[in-house]
């Protein structure tokens, strides 16, 4: 059965940091990107930043480029994503996502992880 586990949310002031961290078990996930996405009160589900396990690289929403860094542990099975100068309007419900390479959505989500950023 497989399994996205997230942990790291909180409470931070604004300029502050948060480490969120994404378990991942269950299955092999080398052909899997990896995602995290966010959902603000009354607002879609936004993507945020996604890696390739394979070491394809990262990518990120122009609202967090610059101030967000994804990272991948294939040894541990964990994805984290470490979130520096955090504004108010960064604050949501964080979800970790596996998508399996070729397919167009997101396979699996974890149960999610609060932020909130106080101005």
């Amino acid at each position: 059965q497989v399994q996205l586990v997230e942990s790291g949310g909180g409470l931070v002031q604004a300029g502050g940091s948060l480490r969120l961290s994404c378990a991942a078990s269950g299955r092999s996930f080398s052909s899997y990107a990896m995602g995290w996405f966010r959902q603000a009160p009354g607002k879609e589900r936004e993507f945020v930043a996604g890696i390739m396990w394979s070491g394809g690289g990262s990518y990120y929403s122009d609202s967090v480029k610059g101030r967000f860094t994804v990272s991948g542990d294939n040894v541990k099975n964990t994805v984290s994503l470490q979130m520096n100068s955090l504004k108010p309007e960064d604050t949501a419900v964080y979800y970790c996502a596996a998508r399996e390479t070729g397919h167009r959505d997101y396979d699996y989500w974890g149960q999610g992880t609060q932020v909130h950023v106080s101005s």
